[in-house]
């Protein structure tokens, strides 16, 4: 999972599992899931790596999912 801002890179990690704030709905991308687009609202993206269980509050963005790979475009 790749997380940018305007200021950066915020995360750069593999993860088992992500949960991202959906603008109509919080939804969860696990290994293999389907390709998407989609924006994302005030929230938090809540991962799973091998330090557990992480948050990143955010106020908006962009993911794509794609090939096993979670690109974030956010803003903090």
């Amino acid at each position: 999972m790749h997380i940018v801002s305007p200021e950066g890179t915020l995360v750069e990690t593999e993860v088992s599992a992500v949960t991202l704030p959906g603008s109509l709905a919080p939804f969860e991308v696990l290994k293999d899931h389907a390709p998407l687009i989609s924006s994302l609202d005030q929230g938090d993206i809540v991962y799973v790596n091998e330090g557990g269980e992480q948050r990143l509050p955010i106020a908006s963005g962009f993911v794509e999912v794609r090939d096993n790979q979670v690109e974030v475009c956010v803003e903090v």
